[in-house]
């Protein structure tokens, strides 16, 4: 898969200013907007047939750095930074570790079943 092709398919889109000042209900909504660039609800709304969750069909690279970000997270909250800054320092943490594995091949692996 070429840049273009992670980007389209991997990497979410830009958050928008509505998404970084909405205060979401739980860290783990903030999350799945940085990482997946939609909230639980969004996605089952979009996908009313499937049964589980996002997380549920995500990629292996996808759920590492999925942890990464929690564990960030957890560190940024700490420091003390505010919702709208954790978010923005976290979608560069995603960007940057999905375009990492994503050149190192790592997408090749099996997904779990």
């Amino acid at each position: 898969m070429d840049i273009s092709g992670i980007k389209e398919n991997l990497i979410p889109p830009e958050l928008t200013r509505q998404q970084i000042s909405y205060k979401y209900a739980s860290e783990a909504d903030m999350l799945n907007v940085v990482l997946f660039g939609k909230t639980a609800k969004e996605w089952r709304e979009e996908h009313p047939d499937m049964k589980g969750n996002m997380r549920d069909e995500a990629t292996i690279n996808q759920l590492l750095v999925l942890e990464n970000v929690e564990s960030y997270n957890a560190v940024l909250i700490t420091q003390g930074k505010s919702q709208e800054e954790r978010m923005r320092l976290l979608r560069e943490l995603v960007v940057q570790q999905l375009r990492t594995l994503e050149s190192l091949g790592m997408s090749e692996l099996p997904q779990l079943q």
